[in-house]
Formats: C-alpha cells, sequence, structure tokens
C-alpha cells in the first residue's frame, strides 16, 4: 500500500497538475541532481504540493505551472564565469580523462582475469558434485532394489509350504 501526503491540499483533485520531480528534471533538461539541488538551496523553489511512497521511495510532487516557472528563470540567470584563479585547459582536462579511462580499463581487465579463473573453478567443482550426485543416485537406488528382493525374498520363503 502506497502513503500519500497532501502538503498543499488545494490540489487534491487536480493531480493533473503536478510533476514529479524526476519527470520535472526531464522536462527542462537538467538532471536531477541539480532540481534536487534547487529544492535544498533556494528558499523560492515551488512548495512541495504531494508525498507518495515511504522510506526512501518518496516521490515529491509539485504544481508545474510553477515549476516551470521557476526553472526558466533559474536558467535564463545563465553563468558569468567569476571564478577565482585560471580554468584548467580542455588538453590537461582530456589528459585526466585518458588516464582514467586507462586505469579503469587495466582494474577491469585484472577483474575480468579474476572472474574468469573463479568461474573455471566453480565449473569444474560442478561436474565433479554433478558426478557424485550420480554415483549417490544409482548407490541408492541399488540399496534400495537390494531392499526390496530381500523382502521379496523373505515372502516367498514365508509362503512356501
Amino acid at each position: 500500500m502506497e502513503s500519500i501526503t497532501w502538503l498543499r491540499p488545494e490540489y487534491k483533485g487536480r493531480e493533473d497538475e503536478l510533476i514529479n520531480l524526476a519527470a520535472a528534471a526531464d522536462l527542462v533538461g537538467v538532471s536531477r541532481s541539480t532540481v534536487s539541488n534547487w529544492t535544498k538551496r533556494h528558499p523560492n523553489f515551488p512548495k512541495v504540493a504531494l508525498l507518495t511512497g515511504i522510506g526512501k521511495r518518496r516521490n515529491k510532487y509539485v504544481p508545474k505551472d510553477e515549476f516551470l516557472i521557476w526553472a526558466r528563470t533559474q536558467l535564463d540567470k545563465g553563468r558569468s564565469d567569476t571564478r577565482p584563479g585560471p580554468r584548467r585547459p580542455t588538453a590537461a582536462l582530456r589528459s585526466d580523462q585518458v588516464a582514467h579511462h586507462q586505469r579503469q580499463i587495466a582494474r577491469l581487465s585484472e577483474l575480468e582475469v579474476r572472474q574468469a579463473a573463479a568461474l573455471k573453478k566453480t565449473r569444474a567443482a560442478l561436474r565433479k558434485h554433478r558426478a557424485e550426485l550420480q554415483q549417490a543416485r544409482e548407490r541408492l537406488t541399488a540399496e534400495i532394489t537390494a531392499v526390496h528382493d530381500i523382502e521379496r525374498a523373505t515372502l516367498t520363503v514365508k509362503d512356501t509350504p
């Protein structure tokens, strides 16, 4: 059962006017974390109207029109580069990216080798246990057959005058 909490009851019955924050992010072309940051950093962000779900699965809904107006204002502000100090050259950034990807490839290649060895051992153990299972089944069948044979022989001896 899903939990529903109305924080702005005036929107009850007008659920089609609400949008959840994940869909709102997609609507204006920003990431979900951007919208999450907006909700935390800007006191004038549209107030949540509806909460659904529980715990970490909770969805927040805001009025779509209010969100669009607010997001347009936020996105139209633009960013002027007033950061102190020089920016890193693009070549340095690309060099860092190349180094990062090389490290990832080396790590994943090593992981692949370890996992291949583990898979080989697992397959060998699986074959061994399947063979032992087959032998155990054959021994059990032989013992059951022997018990039945003894029971039949005992009955035959008792029936003989």
